[in-house]
């Protein structure tokens, strides 16, 4: 099982840092990152394996999202199901 997790906002040093150390503390193993700065905006997808979390999916989503109300930015915690539902034709 994998999750989408989305970071949006304005670029400062660490976001990936912190966000990858919410996943290692839930043992969600980063798999793939993309990132791109534009200017001062930050945008980073990463898509995460969540098949050997030590905490319930909810609370890794709530653990990133609080990060972000801290940091000022748009973290989102999407469900490799939910995602491809979505996305789907």
């Amino acid at each position: 099982m994998k999750a989408v997790i989305t970071v949006i906002g304005h670029d400062t040093v660490g976001i990936l840092h912190k966000v990858s150390g919410i996943c290692a503390e839930c043992n969600a193993n980063v798999t793939e990152v993309t990132q791109s700065v534009l200017q001062d905006l930050f945008a980073m997808f990463m898509l995460v394996d969540i098949q050997n979390l030590n905490c319930d999916f909810s609370k890794l989503s709530a653990k990133l999202s609080a990060l972000g109300e801290e940091l000022g930015l748009s973290i989102h915690t999407m469900h490799e199901d939910i995602f491809n539902s979505m996305h789907r034709i």
